[in-house]
C-alpha cells in the first residue's frame, strides 16, 4: 500500500489494450517540412514574391486544430477513469504517515525479539533479554541492582505496549473485513440449521418410502441373490469334480499318445485354478503336479519324436514316398510347437546323417554279397571289398545309392512339408486372432461408449444404478460364460465317470482356448488353439529352419557321396578309366545332382565339386594323352600325301551345319570302300598327310567331351587351343624349318612337303570357325572372351601359311638368280638358260598342282613370274640389251616367248596375265 500513491489512478495503454488504441493518420500529424530559403543569389524572377519568410511565422489557432481532434478522445477517456477511480492523494498521505510513525517505533524494539526462532529456553536468548550480570546482590550494590531491574522492567513494558499498540493499530485497518467475516459465520450458523432440519424431513419420508414400498421388493432381490450364489456354489462344485478327474484323464490321453490332447487339458486346469478355484485348499498341490507332469510330457514327446525319426527314415527304400503314421506326426509337431520345443529339427538332422551312412553301408554289403569274385573271409574290411569291384559293378553300385539316396529325400521332403504345414497352419491362425482382437477391441470400445451414455442418461432421470443392471441382466452375463461347460442350474450333476460328456469338460469361463480347423496336405484335419507361446517371428524363423533342412538332407548325401567316391578314387581307379567310362560315369552324378536340386530346391555343391575335380584331372589326361599321341605321329611323318581311309570321309562329312560329331560306325560298308586320295571337304579336295586325318579326329573328340560333360568346357577350350598351337608350331619346325631331316630322315624338304603342308594347315583353318561355334555356344556369355584363342590361332596359322608360300617363292627366286646371271644373248634360240629354266617351272608345277587350289596355284605362279621378271630385266640391263629392234632385242624377245609359251602350256595357267613388257627399262 505504501507505494499505491505512486500509481496513476488513469488505466494506461498498450499495444495490446484495444480500449486505448486509436487509429491515426499518420499523414495528419506527419507534415512536411517546408523548405528552407535559399541563400544564394538569383535573378529576380515573379515567384519570388511568394517566398517563405520571417514576416509568415506568426502561428493562429488553426495549427492547432489536428491536435486538439487527436486528443479529445483520450481526454474524455481519462476523465471517465478519473470519475470511476477518485484520487487517494489525502488517504495515502495519512496512511503513509502512520505507516511511517509505526515503523519508527518498532525500530525501538530490539532485532532480537523479531526473529523467528525466538525462544527462551534458549541460555544464550535468555541471558540477551535479562543479563542477570547486572543483577549481582553481593556487597553495597544492592540499591542500584533494584534500580537496574525496574528500568529493565519498564523498557519491557514499553516494547509490549509498541507491538500492541501496532497490533491494535493493525486490527483497526482490517476491522471491517474482521466483522464482516463474523457477520459470515452467523449467516453460515443459520443456515446450515435450516439443512439440517431439511435433510431430518428428507429422511424421515424416505424411511416411509422404504417401509411402505421397498423392503418387499429388497427381500425378493435378496433370494433372487441367495438362488444365483446357490447356482454358483453347484457350478463350482461341478468344476471342483471335474478339475479333480483331470490327472486320471491325462493319464488315459497318455497312454494313447495324445500329447496335445493332455497338454491342453493341463492348461485349461491351470487356468481354471488360478482363476475360478484359486484360494481352494484341497487344491494347493494339484498346480505343482500339474507341472511335474507337463515336464513328464515334454520329455516323453521329444523321445516319441526320436523314435517317429528313425522309424520313418530306417523304414525299407521302396518306391513308397508317403509319410509313416501322419496323424501321429501332427499331434507330436503340435505338442512340441506348443510347449516350445524347438529343437525338434535337430533331433531330425542328425537321425537324417545316421541314416544316409546306413544307406550306403547297406547297399555295400549287398553288392558285395552278390559278387561271387570276392572273398569276404579273406577281404575282411568292406572298403576293400568295395575297392575288388570292376568299373560295371561299382557303377552299378553307385546307381543303387544314388537311387535310395533319391527316395530317401523325397521322404525327407514329404514329412518336413507336413511339419512345414503344420507351422504355417499356427502362423496363420495367430494372424486372425490378432485380427478378431482388433475388431472385438473396436466393438468394445463402442460398447463402452454407448454404455456411459446410458449411465447418464439414468442419473440424470434419478433411478439407481443397480436398478438398470440387476441380476435379471447380470446373471445371463455371467451364466453365458459358464454354460458352456455346465448344464443349467435345475439340472443333475454329472458323475466323476462322465469325463467325456460336454457338460463335464474343463473349459474356463474366462479361456480363450478358441479352436478352428485347418487341413494339410496331408489330409489330415487339425485343431489349432489359441493358447500356442510362439511369436510370429519365431514361428517364420523354424519355417526357415525346416527349409534349411531339406536342403542340409541333400547335402548329406551329397557329402556322403563324395566320401564314397573318394574312397573308390584312392588307388587311382577313376584316373584310368577311359573316355567312355568317365562320361557315362559324369552323366549319372549330373543325373543325380539335378534330381535333388529338384528335389529339395537347391543345388549341393559337394558332389559337383567332386566331380568338376575329377573332371579336372580327366581333361589333363585326357589332353596329355592326344598331345602325345600327335607328337609322335609328327615325329614319325614323312610329309607325303596319304590316302584317305573311308571312314575318315564319314567323319568329316559328318561335320554339318556347323555341329561336329563323331559318327557312328558302320558294319561292314568300310571295308568294301576304296581309300580315296584326297579328302573332300564342301566340294574342295585336300590333299593331306594322315597327321591330319588324326588330328581332325582328336579335334572332334575334344568337341564330343565337351557335349557329353560340359563343366569342363572351359577346360577343354583351353587344352584344345594348346593342341593346335603345338601342332602349327612343330609342323613349323619340321617342315620350314627342316627338322624333319634329322627326325625322319628325309634328305631334303622339297616343294612337294611345303605345299602339303600348306594345304593341311588351310584344312585346319577351315574348321576352326566350326570349331569355335560349337565352344560359343557352350560357354556362358561371361567366358565368351576365352574364345580370343581361336582368333589368334587363326592368325598364327595364316601366317605360317604365308610363310610356306613365301618360301616356295623364295626357292624359284633363287634359282632365277643362279640361272639368269649366267645368261647371254645370243645364239642359238631358245637359249640353255631359258631352257633349264622353263624345265624347274614345269617340275614345281608337277610338284604342287595337284596339291593346291587353281586359284592358289596361279598367284603363286604370279609372285613366281614377278621374281623372273625382276632378274632377267636386272640382267638386260647389266648387258646394256634395251628395247631397239636390233639383233639382241631380237633373241631376247624370242627367249621370253619361248618362256611365256611353256608358262601358260601348264595346266591352269593358260590365262595367266604374265606382262613380260616390263622387263624392258624404259626410254630415256
Amino acid at each position: 500500500m505504501a507505494s499505491s500513491h505512486s500509481s496513476s489512478p488513469v488505466p494506461q495503454g498498450s499495444s495490446s489494450d484495444v480500449f486505448f488504441k486509436i487509429e491515426v493518420d499518420p499523414s495528419k500529424h506527419i507534415r512536411p517540412v517546408p523548405s528552407l530559403p535559399d541563400v544564394c543569389p538569383k535573378e529576380p524572377t515573379v515567384t519570388d514574391q511568394h517566398r517563405w519568410t520571417v514576416y509568415h511565422s506568426k502561428i493562429s489557432k488553426e495549427h492547432f486544430t489536428v491536435y486538439q481532434q487527436e486528443i479529445s478522445q483520450r481526454e474524455k477517456i481519462h476523465e471517465r477513469c478519473k470519475n470511476i477511480c477518485p484520487p487517494k492523494d489525502t488517504f495515502e498521505r495519512t496512511l503513509l504517515h502512520t505507516h511511517d510513525k509505526s515503523r519508527t517505533d518498532l525500530e525501538q524494539v530490539p532485532k532480537i525479539f523479531m526473529k523467528p526462532d525466538f525462544a527462551l529456553d534458549d541460555s544464550l536468548t535468555f541471558n540477551s533479554v535479562l543479563p542477570w550480570s547486572h543483577f549481582n546482590t553481593a556487597g553495597g550494590k544492592g540499591n542500584r541492582d533494584a534500580a537496574s531491574s525496574k528500568l529493565l522492567q519498564e523498557k519491557l513494558s514499553h516494547y509490549l505496549d509498541i507491538v500492541e499498540v501496532n497490533i491494535a493499530h493493525q486490527i483497526s485497518l482490517r476491522s471491517e473485513a474482521f466483522f464482516h467475516a463474523m457477520t459470515s459465520q452467523h449467516e453460515l450458523q443459520d443456515y446450515l440449521k435450516k439443512t439440517s432440519q431439511a435433510v431430518k424431513m428428507l429422511r424421515d419420508k424416505i424411511a416411509q418410502i422404504d417401509k411402505v414400498m421397498c423392503e418387499g421388493s429388497l427381500h425378493i432381490l435378496r433370494l433372487a441373490l441367495t438362488r444365483n450364489n446357490c447356482v454358483k456354489v453347484y457350478n463350482k462344485l461341478k468344476l471342483m469334480a471335474t478339475v479333480h478327474q483331470t490327472q486320471p484323464t491325462v493319464q488315459v490321453l497318455l497312454s494313447t499318445s495324445e500329447f496335445v490332447g493332455a497338454l491342453d487339458l493341463i492348461a485349461t486346469t491351470q487356468e481354471v485354478l488360478q482363476q475360478e478355484l484359486q484360494g481352494i485348499h484341497s487344491f494347493r498341490h494339484l498346480g505343482s503336479q500339474l507341472c511335474e507332469l507337463e515336464k513328464l510330457i515334454d520329455k516323453m514327446m521329444i523321445a516319441e519324436f526320436s523314435t517317429y525319426s528313425h522309424s520313418d527314415l530306417n523304414r525299407p527304400l521302396e518306391d513308397d514316398c508317403q509319410v509313416l503314421e501322419e496323424e501321429r506326426l501332427v499331434s507330436l509337431v503340435f505338442g512340441l510347437l506348443k510347449q516350445r520345443k524347438l529343437n525338434f529339427l535337430e533331433i531330425y538332422g542328425e537321425k537324417m546323417i545316421i541314416t544316409a551312412k546306413n544307406i550306403i553301408k547297406q547297399c555295400v554289403i549287398n553288392k558285395v554279397s552278390q559278387t561271387e569274385e570276392i572273398d569276404t573271409d579273406v577281404v575282411v574290411k568292406l572298403a576293400d571289398q568295395m575297392r575288388m569291384l570292376n568299373f560295371p559293378q561299382w557303377f552299378d553300385l553307385l546307381k543303387d545309392i544314388f537311387s535310395k539316396f533319391t527316395i530317401f529325400l523325397q521322404r525327407v521332403k514329404a514329412t518336413l512339408n507336413i511339419i512345414h504345414s503344420v507351422v504355417l497352419s499356427v502362423l496363420d491362425k495367430n494372424q486372425r486372432t490378432r485380427e478378431l482382437e482388433e475388431i472385438s477391441q473396436q466393438k468394445n470400445a463402442a460398447k463402452d461408449n454407448s454404455l456411459d451414455t446410458e449411465v447418464a442418461y439414468l442419473i440424470h432421470e434419478g433411478m439407481f444404478i443397480s436398478d438398470a443392471f440387476g441380476e435379471g441382466e447380470l446373471t445371463p452375463i455371467a451364466v453365458d460364460t459358464t454354460s458352456q461347460r455346465n448344464a443349467s442350474p435345475n439340472s443333475e450333476p454329472c458323475s466323476s465317470d462322465s469325463v467325456s460328456e460336454p457338460e463335464c469338460t474343463t473349459d474356463s469361463s474366462s479361456s480363450k482356448e478358441h479352436t478352428s480347423s485347418s487341413a494339410i496336405p496331408g489330409g489330415v484335419d487339425i485343431m489349432v488353439s489359441e493358447d500356442m507361446k510362439l511369436t510370429d517371428s519365431e514361428l517364420g524363423k523354424l519355417a526357415n529352419n525346416i527349409q534349411e533342412l531339406l536342403y542340409s538332407a541333400s547335402d548329406i548325401c551329397h557329402d556322403r557321396a563324395v566320401k564314397f567316391l573318394m574312397s573308390r578314387a584312392k588307388d587311382g581307379f577313376l584316373e584310368k578309366l577311359n573316355s567312355m567310362e568317365f562320361i557315362t560315369l559324369s552323366r549319372l552324378m549330373e543325373t543325380f545332382i539335378l534330381d535333388t536340386e529338384q528335389i529339395c530346391g537347391r543345388k549341393s555343391m559337394s558332389l559337383l565339386g567332386a566331380l568338376q575335380s575329377q573332371a579336372n584331372k580327366f581333361v589333363n589326361r585326357f589332353h596329355e594323352e592326344r598331345k602325345t599321341k600327335l607328337s609322335l605321329l609328327l615325329d614319325n611323318e614323312r610329309w607325303k600325301q596319304a590316302d584317305v581311309p573311308a571312314e575318315f570321309q564319314d567323319l568329316v562329312d559328318s561335320i554339318s551345319d556347323g555341329k561336329i560329331a563323331l559318327p557312328e560306325k558302320k558294319s561292314g560298308t568300310t571295308e568294301e570302300r576304296k581309300p580315296a586320295e584326297v579328302l573332300i571337304v564342301e566340294g574342295q579336295q585336300y590333299a593331306v598327310v594322315g597327321t591330319v586325318l588324326l588330328l581332325i579326329r582328336i579335334i572332334l573328340e575334344y568337341c564330343q567331351c565337351v557335349d557329353n560333360i560340359p563343366s569342363v568346357t572351359t577346360d577343354m577350350l583351353t587344352r584344345l587351343s594348346d593342341l593346335l598351337k603345338y601342332f602349327n608350331s612343330r609342323s613349323c619346325q619340321l617342315v620350314l624349318g627342316a627338322g624333319a631331316l634329322q627326325v625322319v630322315g628325309l634328305k631334303t624338304i622339297t616343294t612337294k612337303n611345303l605345299a602339303l603342308s600348306s594345304r593341311c594347315l588351310q584344312l585346319i583353318v577351315h574348321y576352326i570357325p566350326v570349331i569355335r561355334a560349337h565352344f560359343e555356344a557352350r560357354l556362358p556369355p561371361k567366358q565368351y572372351s576365352m574364345l580370343r584363342h581361336f582368333d589368334h590361332i587363326t592368325k598364327d596359322y595364316h601366317d605360317h601359311i604365308a610363310e610356306i608360300s613365301a618360301k616356295l617363292v623364295a626357292i624359284m627366286d633363287s634359282l632365277f638368280d643362279k640361272l639368269l646371271s649366267k645368261y647371254e644373248v645370243k645364239a642359238p634360240v631358245p637359249s640353255a638358260c631359258f631352257r633349264n629354266i622353263c624345265k624347274q617351272m614345269t617340275k614345281m608345277h608337277e610338284a604342287i598342282f595337284d596339291l593346291l587350289p587353281e586359284e592358289q596355284t596361279q598367284m603363286l605362279f604370279l609372285r613366281i613370274n614377278a621374281s623372273y621378271k625382276l632378274h632377267l630385266k636386272k640382267q638386260l640391263s647389266h648387258l646394256n640389251v634395251i628395247n631397239d629392234g636390233g639383233p639382241q632385242n631380237g633373241l631376247v624377245t624370242a627367249d621370253v616367248a619361248f618362256y611365256t609359251g611353256n608358262l601358260q602350256a601348264l595346266k591352269g595357267l593358260k590365262d595367266l596375265d604374265l606382262n613380260m613388257a616390263e622387263i624392258w627399262e624404259q626410254k630415256r
